[in-house]
């Protein structure tokens, strides 16, 4: 693994990543708006199906932020493979890296049950729909801290 990994920080395009005075804090700016339009998203979204917002029509609204999530998510997914390109033998070997990731997994199965889960239309939603927004903010909270202990244990 750890030869994949030196093989990974080797590539053409991540030696450019690394030498480059201005690619690597655009990437990293990128990555931190993406997780900024994820998790507002995400929790709007959760909020709205708690019984927050309740003048707004529960299926359009989540609707439009799942979206939005989905497109953010995407956003981090190749900004945050990008920056861990750079150092990937030091991230693959921190327990921290390793619980964001375990907490992204999470997030994402929770969100999976949640679609399955939800029902369509503006009727209140039903209570296991309801722990499940609790959840998806509980989780997606902790990846944002996890992410913030990389840097300052890195």
């Amino acid at each position: 693994m750890d030869e994949f990994l030196a093989g990974i920080e080797q590539l053409a395009f991540v030696r450019g990543l690394k030498a480059s005075f201005v690619a690597y804090p655009i990437v990293n700016a990128l990555h931190i708006m993406s997780i900024g339009a994820l998790l507002t998203s995400v929790m709007l979204m959760d909020f709205r199906i708690i019984g927050a917002f309740r003048s707004l029509p529960r299926a359009a609204f989540v609707a439009l932020l799942r979206r939005t999530a989905l497109g953010a998510f995407a956003g981090a997914l190749v900004t945050g493979a990008l920056l861990f390109s750079v150092r990937a033998r030091g991230y693959a070997a921190m327990p921290i890296f390793l619980a964001k990731m375990t907490l992204i997994l999470l997030a994402g199965v929770n969100f999976l049950v949640f679609m399955r889960r939800a029902r369509g239309g503006d009727e209140p939603a039903g209570g296991a729909v309801t722990i499940l927004a609790v959840l998806s903010l509980v989780l997606w909270t902790s990846v944002l801290f996890a992410g913030r202990f990389i840097g300052f244990l890195n």
